[in-house]
Formats: structure tokens, C-alpha cells, sequence
């Protein structure tokens, strides 16, 4: 997703992939002929319940704050936005608090950096990146979380997903919300009237590709004037690819970006970038779409939209809910396709981390580690939650059931989005770094080389040498 100024520390960094055969597997059944009632609610309409239809009361005790104050600052706009505040609305409900959002600028560092140069800091950012967590602390910005905070996150999430918003050996993230990178939604019609399988290896991609390109219908969308869509792109071919390992030392800057296996990656991608017809508006209209964008376009105009599939996350269900087509019976879903020997399991996230220290911003970060808010989103759609302790029958639909089932039977078994874990000069700035990288190799897929300069030498830059 959007990315980061340092690396993370300590264990999260040495992942196996385990999680492959969970996340692609388990996962992903995804190819859902029926979700259940993908608009079926089944939350008890009482949001201090689990959201399941059970009527569970809430599970944690949170202190009374009258009088009290909050804001809050995330990036998060539309629909995101609007789901979030109603669990912000549940927390004022129960505290007597009264909380504030915040709109937030991307790179969100930058802003909340503008923010306390005047003075005015929020109480608590949702960071979207390991690297960011790290640079609020080296800042002097982020302050530790408390014991029940600390004490609801170790109950309720793996250690790999406590790990990540650690810095020096101290809990500073609470990662409330995460993301499945690692799939491709489509156009159920197109792919019916073209005839076209779901794929489950690279290969057979570019042979559904060709088919639905034959059939009258652009093969993909690609929202290339977000930078961070095609970071994303490179990261499922070359864990795929090149394996673990490799990406674990890619994303530290242990090996440079000239080395072969990313070579063979862009030439990979170019397969698919680099065919004009294979991707909506060619290169020149992929780099004027932004992200919303290549997924609506996706999923309108009938059985001849612009593009018959779409990559990226499980958030993309919110931006297809701004259509008419419903998951799981219009907008269908198959995991990333493995290009290498397994298919790759990349996950994403944003942090509660607390700049503000009060027992109003504790009890806040407490209660974002806790089930009972995540069911409030869960039930929304278009979220995914680390949080083991939730109830997955509080997500709207089998997709996204599964999704999270999947996300919390691979454990500490995933790899956290590259850019991600990058210095937020190389991986996370619009018009910079590995986003203008990307996109300028979008725009010429025939210059591997001179990507792989441009990457090496932004890459340089950024980490130090």
C-alpha cells in the first residue's frame, strides 16, 4: 500500500512461507459462485457485540472519559473513512469521549510532521507502514503503549503482528487493520462470455489474458497513477519469483536492485505491461488512472467495461461497492498467480500508534486491539483484521470470511508489503523513489536495465549507501 521511512526490526523481518499454501489455499476458494448474500448483514445492530448475529456482550471494560478529547488522523477517505468513524462512534459511546477525525495527507509522516511543528499534534496516527512506526520514534513522536493495551494486543494477535509495531524491543502499533495483496478480482460476465478459467500459475494469466482480449475486452486495469499500485505489482512476482529470501534481502537493501532476479521480475512484468492492449488506456491511460478508478472501471459499463480484471487487495471491495456489481456473483476473486514454484501471500497494514500520551489515547489504542472494534468494521466490508480474537462470521460475505480465516491461520507466516518497509524517500512518496521508478518502467517496459539503475540508485539514497 502506501509505505514507510525505515526498516522494522527483530523477528518480523525472518518470515517463512508457510503461509503460501494458507493463503492461497485456504484463502482462496476464492472463486465463489455464491457468497451467501454478499449484502447480507449479519451484525446484531448492536455495535458492542461481536457483530455475528450472537448478540455477545462486549468483551472489554473501558474507563470512563468524560470530558475527554480525541483526535484521530489516518489517509483514509470514502467509504474507509466512513467505517472507521463509526467505530471511533462506538468508543465515544462507551467512554464518553468525544473523538475527531482527522484527514491526513499521504506520505502521512509529512503531515503529521507539519502538524507537530505547529504545535497541534493528533493524539493518535494510523500508520500504514512499519518504517513509519520506527521514524515517529526516532523522532521523539510516538509514545509506548500501555500495560492494557500491550496486554489486549498480546491476547489477541500473533507474534508476528506484535512484532511489526515494535521498535527497540518496545510496543508502540497496534495493527488494527491488514490487507490481502496477493489477488486479482474480475469481471464475472466477461470472464463467462469470453470463456476464460481462473488462472493459477503466470503462464496461465497470460492465456486468460489472451482470451479475454479476444473476446473484445481489455484484459486489465491498472491504476498507475498511484504509484503504490505497482509497487505492489513487482512485490507478488518476485516474492513468487525470486522466493523469500531473496525478498527479505531486497527489502533490506541487502542486495541491490541490479541483481539478476530483479531483472527477471520486470521482464516478467513487462509481459503484461509492456502489451498495450493488454492493459486499459495502454501505458499513457494506466499512468492517468488512480486506484478507485481501475477497479470501478472494472465493474461498469455491462458486460463491456474497460478492463475485465483488476489487482490488487481485499479492499477492493470497497470501491466495488460504489458500483452495482455485487462480490461474489458480479466481482469474483482468484489469488495472485504463483510465478515461481509457490503463488506469493503479501499483506499490508496500518498502525494505531499514540502521539499524544493520555488515558483517553491508551484507552483508544486498548480498545483498536480488541475484538469488539474490529467486529464493527468487519461487518462493513472491505476490511480485513489481524485480530485473532474476532469472530469471522462477523464479515458481510464467504469472500471475505475466508480472507480473514486465511490471514489468521497463516500466523507469523507472511511477508509484509516491501515499499512498506522502505524508507518512505524510496518507498512510500508519490513522484519519487520506487513509485516513479514504476511507473516510468510502465510507460518504457523495455528499459529493464534503466529501471533497474533508477531503482538502485533511489535505493542507495534512501537506505545509505
Amino acid at each position: 500500500m502506501r509505505t514507510s521511512s525505515t526498516m522494522r526490526t527483530g523477528s518480523a523481518a525472518k518470515r517463512t512461507t508457510r503461509a503460501a499454501a494458507a493463503l492461497a489455499a485456504g484463502a482462496l476458494a476464492l472463486s465463489l459462485t455464491a457468497c451467501g448474500g454478499g449484502d447480507d448483514d449479519n451484525g446484531s445492530g448492536d455495535e458492542g457485540s461481536q457483530g455475528n448475529g450472537t448478540k455477545k456482550p462486549a468483551t472489554l471494560t473501558l474507563p470512563k472519559l468524560d470530558g475527554e478529547s480525541l483526535e484521530v488522523a489516518a489517509v483514509w477517505t470514502g467509504a474507509e473513512q466512513k467505517n472507521f468513524k463509526k467505530v471511533l462512534a462506538e468508543f465515544e459511546k462507551r467512554t464518553g469521549a468525544k473523538v475527531t477525525f482527522v484527514p491526513a495527507q499521504d506520505p502521512i509522516i509529512n503531515f503529521l510532521g507539519s502538524k507537530i511543528a505547529g504545535g497541534a499534534p493528533p493524539d493518535v496516527a494510523m500508520l500504514p507502514q512499519p518504517g513509519a512506526i520506527k521514524q515517529a520514534v526516532d523522532k521523539g513522536w510516538a509514545k509506548p503503549l500501555g500495560a492494557e493495551a500491550t496486554k489486549e494486543l498480546t491476547k489477541n494477535y500473533s507474534q508476528g503482528w506484535q512484532d511489526i509495531g515494535k521498535v527497540g524491543g518496545k510496543q508502540y502499533g497496534v495493527y488494527y487493520k491488514a490487507a490481502n495483496k496477493s489477488l486479482i478480482w474480475y469481471n464475472a460476465q466477461v470472464f463467462e462470455n469470453a470463456g476464460a478459467a481462473e488462472p493459477k500459475t503466470w503462464d496461465e494469466l497470460l492465456t486468460t489474458a489472451q482470451t479475454i482480449y479476444d473476446s473484445g475486452v481489455t484484459p486489465f486495469s491498472v491504476g498507475g497513477a498511484d504509484g503504490w499500485t505497482l509497487t505492489d505489482w513487482f512485490e507478488n512476482v518476485y516474492l513468487s519469483q525470486a522466493g523469500p529470501e531473496k525478498y527479505d534481502q531486497l527489502a533490506k537493501h541487502e542486495i541491490k536492485w541490479t541483481d539478476p532476479s530483479v531483472k527477471e521480475a520486470l521482464t516478467t512484468l513487462a509481459q503484461i505491461w509492456g502489451k498495450k492492449d493488454f492493459v486499459a488506456g495502454g501505458a499513457s491511460g494506466a499512468l492517468q488512472t488512480e486506484f478507485p478508478a481501475s477497479v470501478t472501471q472494472t465493474f461498469t459499463g455491462g458486460d463491456q467495461p474497460k478492463a475485465g480484471m483488476v489487482y490488487e487487495g481485499d479492499f477492493v471491495q470497497v470501491n466495488i461497492g460504489e458500483t452495482d456489481a455485487k462480490v461474489g456473483t458480479d466481482a469474483k476473486v482468484f489469488p495472485f498467480p504463483a510465478v515461481g514454484d509457490t503463488a506469493p501471500v503479501v499483506s499490508g497494514g496500518d498502525a494505531a500508534v499514540i502521539l499524544k500520551d493520555s488515558k483517553a489515547a491508551q484507552a483508544l489504542a486498548t480498545f483498536l486491539a480488541s475484538p469488539d472494534s474490529a467486529a464493527i468494521q468487519a461487518k462493513l466490508g472491505g476490511f480485513l483484521s489481524p485480530n485473532k480474537a474476532i469472530d469471522t462470521s462477523a464479515y458481510p460475505n464467504e469472500v471475505q470470511k475466508k480472507m480473514a480465516d486465511a490471514l489468521i491461520a497463516a500466523g507469523d507466516d507472511f511477508r509484509f508489503d516491501m515499499s512498506d518497509q522502505a524508507p518512505q524517500a524510496f518507498g512510500g512518496t508519490p513522484g519519487k523513489g520506487e513509485w516513479k521508478a514504476l511507473q516510468d518502467f510502465l510507460k518504457n517496459p523495455k528499459d529493464v536495465a534503466g529501471a533497474q539503475a533508477k531503482l538502485e540508485a533511489d535505493a542507495a539514497a534512501a537506505y545509505g549507501g
